[in-house]
This record gives structure tokens, C-alpha cells and sequence, in this order.
């Protein structure tokens, strides 16, 4: 068997065009694709060419609003310089937040688009 990785998370927002610019100042990630998605809803893949986000936003949908943890705690994103990536959150308009520092690496969340939480972190 060989190793297997997460390849997608597919998150539903409400806006999948803020959400792709937000998320592409923050962390740098290239657009791998849009388009039509299901039930006439529509998609953004934004990452690198081997893992991606993908943005969903449903057709004509109310923004669906889920309590902290349900059912996602948070996306972890992995960062060569935590304290320039945190400038970047904090120039996108988001608040991080928890900063912490054990092993196996320096660390801190933020809650992005549609309050989805991400942590970032840094073992380097």
C-alpha cells in the first residue's frame, strides 16, 4: 500500500471569490480551477498542484452559519515564517488568536472566511 495523503478539503463558504483572494494573500496558493458545481452551485480550487481547498458556494443558498467545532474544528496550514504569515492574516482584516509554542512547532489560529478556524504553524 502506498502512503496516502488529504489531497482536497472541500469547505462550503459564502462567497468563494472573497473567500480564494483572502486565502491566496495569506498563504500564496495559486487557483487550480473554477467552475459550475452541484446542484448550480459554484467551486474554487485554490492551492498547489498537489493539495487544494476547494471554495463551494451553493446556488441561491442561504449562508448556512455552524457553531465553533461543528463539524470542523479547524485547517492546518504549514508555514516557513509564522510571524510573516501572521502579518499577512492580520493585513487580510483577520484577528489571530491562541499563539502557542511546544513541540512540535511555533503556532497560532485565526478564524477566515465564513469564521472557518485555521491554525498555522511553523516547525522550522
Amino acid at each position: 500500500m502506498t502512503d496516502a495523503f488529504i489531497e482536497h478539503i472541500n469547505i462550503t463558504v459564502t462567497d468563494p471569490d472573497e473567500a480564494a483572494e483572502k486565502l491566496r494573500q495569506i498563504f500564496g496558493w495559486a487557483e487550480r480551477w473554477r467552475g459550475p458545481a452541484l446542484n448550480g452551485g459554484r467551486t474554487i480550487h485554490l492551492g498547489s498542484s498537489d493539495h487544494y481547498l476547494a471554495l463551494y458556494s451553493p446556488k441561491d443558498a442561504p449562508a448556512v452559519r455552524f457553531p465553533k467545532g461543528a463539524p470542523l474544528q479547524h485547517i492546518g496550514v504549514v508555514v516557513d515564517d509564522l510571524d510573516a504569515a501572521e502579518s499577512r492574516v492580520s493585513a487580510a482584516g483577520y484577528r489571530p488568536f491562541n499563539h502557542g509554542d511546544y513541540e512540535p512547532g511555533r503556532r497560532f489560529y485565526f478564524l477566515g472566511p465564513d469564521d472557518i478556524e485555521f491554525e498555522v504553524v511553523s516547525y522550522a
